[in-house]
């Protein structure tokens, strides 16, 4: 009998090892995609300037972005890949922190779309948070977010347009040989 159970395990086992498992960040291309974000960014809002930028931390399992509206203090928003799907926590200037996610996205992709899964460290349940937000990667160098904000039970939504700033060229000095 427990031969017989041995060899089951076994034969479930072997079938296992043949089904692919969902990929991780550093596989997975529409993760892969939001990395091709890394470096300075320059744009606008209604606010005027603002810039954003992107680095990849812990050891390639997040990017995070850095975003700075004039007259604003900096906020910090984290993206990784949770399953099939890419979700934030965005660290917002007034001291929540609203979490969303994607649907099931596969492949690459042009836009993301986030959706309000829960918030944290909100005062009152009136107080204005982030509900939502439309990553837009038109090209390499532009990059478009809608934010979607609710305060007091009424919806908002803020456009940032973003143009990649180019890097600073380096200039090699030649040697005196």
């Amino acid at each position: 009998m427990a031969r017989k159970l041995g060899l089951i395990i076994l034969a479930m086992l072997i079938s296992a090892a043949g089904v692919r498992a969902i990929p991780s960040g550093t596989e997975a291309p529409v993760f892969e995609q939001l990395k091709t974000l890394v470096g300075e960014w320059e744009g606008t809002n209604t606010s005027g300037p603002v810039k954003a930028t992107y680095t990849v931390v812990a050891g390639g399992s997040a990017l995070m972005e850095r975003l700075q509206s004039a007259n604003e203090p900096e906020m910090i928003t984290m993206y990784s890949l949770d399953g099939d799907h890419i979700v934030i926590t965005h660290y917002c200037s007034t001291g929540n922190q609203p979490q969303m996610a994607t649907d099931s996205m596969t492949g690459k992709a042009e836009k993301y779309t986030f959706s309000l899964v829960r918030v944290t460290g909100m005062k009152s349940k009136d107080e204005g948070h982030m509900v939502g937000l439309v990553l837009t990667l038109s090209d390499k160098d532009h990059l478009t977010q809608e934010w979607k904000y609710q305060d007091k039970g009424k919806t908002s939504a803020e456009l940032f347009q973003f143009k990649r700033k180019p890097e600073k060229a380096t200039t090699v000095v030649p040697s005196g040989n």
